[in-house]
């Protein structure tokens, strides 16, 4: 197993590297010049020469992603040009936030698409398969930043049942800092207060975000457990007088999850990149939304960052997503 996860390891670097090299020749093409916009409006020709020459946007390519490469290999990302701050200590910040909505996305995700999809399977071209089979369409189809309008409209702005926008009410503190999750710090320093209005800000943010990988954990789930059902050991187990529940939820449902575990790390990575239009809907304070606000200040070192960070979590989860599915079926380490 340990041969296994380093193999993982090393296929991975390739993959880290190559995004670096692509993201910064894409902001390199890219007709927004960063030493304007630090400049500021108002700057003249020279003064922007001035920037440039001292950030180095005057060198060749070549040469800038060379120092660029050095630095990150330094732990060193550089500083933000629109706050003044390290970007590391800006990411650090804020990716808690971010992870804290992915995960809840991804738990609810899973929680409701494999038994929807499992369902859908075992009560096969039913009217509750093909209301499934809409559903999971829909959810594939409807763009979250709409969804989002939509749920703002409805639940805050309508029937003031939850919050609109934060991550926490005016006025709540934040807990003590120990994980930078607030539903585990408030937990920890049991201030049940923070934690329910923790909750209350989560639940729509969190709700759009699944929507996609719900569907797709829905469908996944779906097609493995009408293969799986067709297999020689489901009718032996049948013939054997197995209890149908025990046969659909215990063997059939770990023969046909490989799929759907599959996807789900693929989903994390999906869902770090869509809570970029959700954070900014809901005023989430993540690297989403950090990341807007690089693009629209043209702070090319957060953007750099955070699409290093958002990779190397990628590939981590992949990483981890390949050892379940080792152990759940061994001979998957000798495939991958």
């Amino acid at each position: 197993m340990l041969r296994f996860i380093l193999r993982r390891l090393l296929l991975a670097l390739p993959a880290l590297f190559g995004l670096m090299v692509l993201t910064f020749i894409m902001l390199r093409v890219l007709p927004a010049d960063p030493s304007a916009a630090l400049a500021g409006e108002n700057a003249t020709p020279e003064q922007i020469a001035a920037i440039r020459a001292a950030f180095g946007f005057d060198l060749p390519i070549w040469k800038q992603f060379l120092i660029y490469f050095g630095q990150v290999m330094r732990a060193d990302l550089g500083t933000s040009l629109f706050t003044n701050r390290p970007v590391a200590a800006d990411i650090a910040l804020r990716l808690p936030a971010t992870i804290e909505l992915t995960f809840a996305a991804l738990i609810f995700a899973t929680a409701v698409g494999i038994p929807l999809g499992t369902l859908a399977a075992v009560w096969h071209n039913s009217a509750f398969d093909h209301i499934v089979r809409i559903v999971t369409v829909a959810g594939l189809a409807v763009a979250s930043f709409w969804f989002a309008i939509i749920l703002q409209f409805t639940f805050s702005m309508e029937f003031d049942i939850l919050p609109l926008r934060g991550r926490l009410e005016t006025g709540i503190d934040p807990p003590p800092f120990f994980t930078g999750l607030y539903l585990i710090d408030s937990l920890v320093s049991l201030n049940f207060t923070t934690f329910l209005n923790a909750i209350e800000h989560l639940i729509m943010p969190a709700f759009t975000l699944s929507l996609g990988g719900l569907a797709t954990i829905a469908r996944f789930t779906r097609a493995g457990v009408l293969d799986t059902m067709q297999k020689d050991f489901v009718s032996y187990a049948k013939a054997a007088g197995y209890p149908e529940r025990r046969i659909i939820w215990v063997y059939v449902l770990r023969n046909s999850v490989v799929a759907a575990t599959t996807q789900i790390g693929l989903l994390f990575g999906a869902l770090i990149a869509g809570a970029v239009a959700v954070e900014w809907i809901y005023d989430w304070p993540g690297i989403g939304s950090y990341a807007v606000q690089a693009i629209f200040t043209s702070d090319y070192k957060a953007i750099l960052a955070v699409t290093l960070v958002v990779g190397l979590i990628y590939a981590f989860v992949n990483l981890a997503v390949d050892v379940v599915l080792a152990l759940l079926d061994p001979r998957v380490a000798e495939t991958l």
